[in-house]
């Protein structure tokens, strides 16, 4: 199986890429369980990608279901050296406008039930997080929506969620009030898991609603929600194949994370786990190898 590019996570609204030309599904068992789905592989503006539906065929997974070490480990697989995702979000800000995108640079976690390492179980790996967006790939987002004359926020923070259900008033007012841009349930534990994995990660923020706190909205309707995703899929979609045109990005310092990172000492790695993360860790043998 050739190696792929880039992989394409679509979410809410996004279950299949237009314009991909596809030449086969792959269905992977990992380490860590069954991913989402199948990759849809195929060829996307010239490049050779994978895409993936984040909550499954039919939107059938929960955010909180979502198996995103599978999902990830699998992009590993696969040889994706960049990830370019798709979220529905909620605006915090009055000038954040339902249609609008926004391509964040900072993420805040109010997750609770969710595994996002890939480490553990003898090997302790303590990965840099501070800038949790590829640069590169952010600077490529944000210029193909210019091109495209698409309205753009070019930096934001956004909150991560645990949901299914949306938040109270309450919650919205306070996430406001600690300066948050957009809100949703997703992007934190591929952000994470993508940086252990030494995969460039970035991803392009859809705002939906402008979540419960707005005076106009009484609460966040799906109907409302879903009308806005699929008026904004045809664009999110025009604007990743623009980025996916280009080659993924080469000697980021996403793609070296792990450097030092693993603090365990080599012979005390137990073997069942150096197996299971053998794809992350493979990189970091070659190069103790060579010296």
């Amino acid at each position: 199986m050739d190696s792929v590019d880039y992989g394409i996570i679509g979410g809410s609204g996004l279950y299949r890429m237009a314009g991909l030309e596809a030449t086969g599904r792959v269905a992977l068992r990992t380490p860590f369980g069954e991913p989402s789905d199948a990759y849809v592989l195929g060829t996307l503006a010239g490049r050779r990608v994978a895409f993936l539906a984040r909550h499954g065929e039919g939107h059938r997974i929960l955010p909180s279901e979502v198996n995103f070490r599978a999902n990830i480990y699998g992009f590993k697989l696969l040889g994706a050296s960049a990830i370019l995702s798709a979220s529905a979000v909620g605006s915090l800000k009055q000038d954040l406008h339902p249609g609008d995108m926004v391509v964040p640079d900072q993420l805040v976690d109010r997750t609770r039930h969710r595994p996002d390492t890939f480490f553990g179980d003898g090997i302790v790996a303590h990965a840099g997080f501070a800038d949790p967006f590829c640069p590169e790939l952010r600077h490529r987002l944000i210029a193909a929506c210019r091109e495209k004359d698409m309205p753009v926020h070019e930096q934001g923070t956004y909150l991560c969620m645990e949901g299914p259900q949306f938040s109270t008033r309450a919650e919205s007012n306070l996430y406001r009030a600690w300066g948050m841009d957009v809100i949703g349930m997703t992007n934190l534990q591929e952000a994470k898991l993508a940086r252990e994995a030494e995969i460039c990660y970035a991803t392009l923020a859809l705002v939906t609603d402008y979540d419960c706190w707005h005076p106009d909205h009484d609460s966040v309707a799906i109907q409302d929600v879903l009308k806005v995703l699929k008026q904004n899929a045809e664009n999110a979609q025009a604007i990743l194949a623009a980025v996916a045109s280009l080659p993924p990005p080469r000697g980021c310092p996403c793609q070296r994370a792990l450097e030092h990172a693993v603090v365990t000492a080599r012979e005390h790695w137990p073997e069942a786990t150096y197996h299971r993360l053998r794809p992350l860790l493979q990189r970091l043998e070659e190069k103790r190898a060579s010296r």
